[in-house]
């Protein structure tokens, strides 16, 4: 039949309203759904072609018979198009069992050519159980109609199951909007099935607006609030319409004579009064009905507020908190984290996430976030809640780690809402699905954005006091340790000193032996030079092993607070021009020059022998630290009564131009057994350049210089065997009470070159 042109324009303008459809759809294919998005536009293009063949074909010379040959092409296209929907659904639930159905397609479309092709030569009439009969011209329709019945179970099916497993409310109700979506292509196709045949097919249009949205929409509107609203219109209109009819026909019965102009007004006037009234009491009765929430925002923000602003025990706070919004929001579950920054060795920033609960619970395992991570870059950038429904779906976060990814699905939360504090991310609020089945809302997620600023303050002081208590736990645990290292220090220390002890009174006696026969054997006049020779430097070997021995006593002496001076007046000049003469020898073979420039000096009341041992030591020390070429100066100088020496003193420094010595070993090196190098690092010369020793010489001297009450400390800028800095060091002996009428002796100048 022939249409006329304003219905064949509507048929092709009905046609044109798909390509906004499939624009949108292209706009929309980055949103997570990508796949689903191309199989919409799909659909709406071949539903397009198919409007827009209906116009042309619709506008030319139809019989019957073309008119139902037709509407079996449609009927085919139908299969194809419900197909499609299939896939759709599919792709959306990420299904990897997509291409199984589109073999079944392939399948049913093949056996829709044959059928359409007789292939198999079928006759004209079919029977059936010998009673029924189908005419083979309704073979290829009926298989059409077969497959889309399957393909329209099998939708249901999916659906159903994915709205069971769906563990996100937002996901579930973006789920709801496929209902009217396949409701929309059960009515049409079946229209089509029964041979009403609308014009365009509008409601495919339909379909592919919605599917389009749905699927190309990752933040749907709640159908659940929708439909409340609606039902909450509707009662009211119901309500209020029977109102004005009941009140005006009341009016009417009982004062005939009233103006109904006057009458309407004063029916007005009381709808106007009960609408507030009955608009709250009727949401109230839908929430209630319909599960909907139900709680005052305002009164739990200040309720929360009042609960945590005084806890400062951490495991109270994650208790306490957690528990007033699950209580107040009705929530199954939640959880409280804190989040410790810390910077790596690379320079970047990670965010560990570990759990506040006491230790009777559940402990989970902590997480790190790195801040160049998309989650922890998202709470940093945007400190705003996060959906885990936006964390599945979104592209932007599929560049996650499998890790992250885990642990948040784990949790089977449902929002996170981090916690700042002067721009410092320290906590994460976790929340799982509500009791109702709701989705979260906008107004919930301010809620609990509020929650998370009253949270902070609280957050903050908590995390101080239990940083305090875990630090008090660490230094108390270390002093223990220290307490126990110094007890074992001693132990250690004392075993030394017993071991020098015992070893020096030991080995003085056979030393002493040796020293005697070989000296014995020495004068011998018939012994052989060779064996002279030998017996020399086993003399010279004993009298050095003698020396060790005897610093050892001393050592033990000093340890045992048991070196007693045998004082008596001494002229240090004279006592360290002795000491530098015995050395003269090693002095010179080192190519060294020692100057000794001492002024008059007053008398030192000391033990003589203590002083050339302490002489000693500290002019072998630096002769064997300086190089070859090197020079040693000692200088002396009278120090007046202080607070530290009532009665004045005397000063002798002995300067360097040697390695020098380490700032940080100042104090060190006056330590038993220390050696400035490597411990196998020794030399049986005594004055070899940086020569090893028995580690005893500078211990011994401060030892030495303290029994006399006394100080010894050294000055150097530092260790360096490039260009020798140099050292010295300083003795300061103090000047003993004068006896009545005793003058004070006052030694001649001396200078002295070596």
């Amino acid at each position: 039949m022939n249409i006329t042109l304003v219905q064949f324009i509507l048929l092709l303008l009905a046609g044109a309203l798909y390509l906004p459809v499939i624009f949108f759809a292209m706009q929309r294919r980055d949103e997570g759904q990508g796949v689903s998005i191309w199989l919409v536009a799909l659909y709406a293009l071949l539903a397009m072609v198919l409007t827009v063949a209906e116009a042309i074909w619709r506008n030319g010379e139809t019989s019957k018979g073309s008119t139902a040959a037709f509407q079996e092409f449609q009927i085919y296209i139908t299969l194809t198009l419900i197909t499609i929907l299939t896939l759709v659904l599919l792709t959306f639930l990420r299904r990897k069992t997509w291409w199984a159905w589109s073999g079944l397609w392939a399948v049913w479309m093949l056996g829709l050519a044959l059928i359409l092709t007789n292939t198999f030569n079928l006759p004209d009439t079919l029977r059936i159980n010998g009673s029924l009969t189908l005419e083979r011209a309704r073979l290829a329709p009926a298989w059409a109609i077969l497959g889309w019945l399957i393909f329209a179970i099998s939708l249901i099916v999916l659906l159903a199951h994915a709205n069971k497993d769906a563990q996100q409310q937002l996901f579930r109700n973006r789920l709801n909007y496929w209902l009217p979506t396949i409701f929309l292509v059960f009515v049409n196709d079946i229209l089509l099935f029964s041979n009403i045949v609308i014009a365009g097919q509008p409601l495919r249009l339909l379909v592919a607006a919605l599917m389009v949205y749905v699927v190309g929409t990752h933040n749907v509107p709640d159908l659940k609030h929708i439909l409340r609203r609606a039902l909450v219109y509707v009662v009211i209109a119901i309500l209020i319409v029977g109102f004005y009819i009941a009140g005006f026909s009341l009016i009417q019965v009982s004062f005939k004579n009233l103006n109904p102009l006057f009458a309407g007004a004063i029916i007005a006037l009381l709808l106007t009064l009960i609408f507030a009234p009955l608009m709250n009491l009727i949401l109230r009765a839908v929430n209630k009905w319909t599960r909907g929430d139900q709680y005052d925002a305002s009164r739990t923000i200040h309720k929360y507020s009042e609960s945590i602003s005084n806890i400062l025990d951490m495991d109270r706070l994650a208790s306490i908190a957690v528990g007033i919004i699950l209580e107040a929001m009705q929530i199954e579950r939640g959880f409280l984290f804190l989040v410790d920054a810390e910077r790596q060795a690379d320079g970047h920033k990670t965010y560990r996430l570990r759990s506040a609960r006491s230790p009777e619970e559940r402990q989970m395992i902590a997480v790190e976030l790195n801040e160049n991570g998309i989650i922890a870059a998202y709470f940093i950038r945007e400190q705003r809640p996060l959906l885990q429904y936006d964390l599945d779906l979104l592209p932007a976060y599929r560049s996650a780690s499998p890790f992250e990814r885990d642990w948040f699905n784990q949790l089977r939360a449902e929002v996170y809402i981090p916690i700042f504090a002067k721009k410092q991310w320290i906590g994460l609020l976790a929340f799982g699905p509500k009791l109702s089945g709701n989705r979260y809302t906008k107004e919930d997620l301010v809620t609990l954005g509020s929650h998370a600023s009253q949270t902070a303050v609280a957050l903050e002081n908590a995390r101080l006091v239990d940083n305090l208590m875990r630090l008090n736990n660490e230094l108390r645990t270390a002093r223990r340790a220290l307490e126990k290292n110094n007890r074992d220090l001693e132990r250690i220390d004392q075993a030394k000193s017993d071991f020098i002890s015992i070893a020096s009174h030991e080995l003085r006696t056979p030393l002493t032996v040796i020293k005697g026969y070989s000296e014995m054997l020495m004068e011998d006049p018939s012994l052989d030079p060779n064996f002279k020779f030998m017996m020399e430097k086993i003399h010279d070997g004993t009298i050095r092993l003698h020396e060790v021995m005897d610093s050892m006593f001393d050592i033990a002496q000093i340890d045992a607070r048991s070196l007693k001076p045998h004082i008596q007046p001494v002229e240090l000049g004279y006592l360290i021009q002795e000491i530098c003469i015995e050395q003269a020898d090693s002095i010179k073979g080192r190519k060294q020059s020692l100057l000794i420039e001492i002024p008059h000096l007053p008398q030192v009341k000391a033990d003589p022998n203590l002083l050339r041992k302490l002489y000693h030591h500290i002019i072998r020390n630096a002769v064997k630290f300086t190089p070859n070429n090197g020079k040693i100066t000692i200088a002396g100088h009278s120090i007046p009564a202080i607070l530290d020496l009532p009665h004045g003193g005397v000063e002798l420094i002995i300067s360097d131009t040697g390695v020098g010595v380490d700032p940080n070993f100042h104090e060190i090196i006056f330590t038993k057994f220390y050696q400035p190098g490597e411990l196998g690092k020794h030399s049986t010369s005594k004055t070899r350049f940086k020569g090893g020793g028995a580690g005893l010489g500078l211990a011994l001297a401060k030892g030495i210089v303290e029994a006399h009450g006394g100080r010894i400390y050294v000055e150097s800028p530092g260790y360096d065997e490039i260009n020798f800095p140099g050292s010295q060091f300083h003795v300061i002996l103090p000047l003993g009470k004068l006896d009545e009428n005793e003058q004070q002796r006052i030694s001649e100048p001396l200078k002295f070159e070596v």
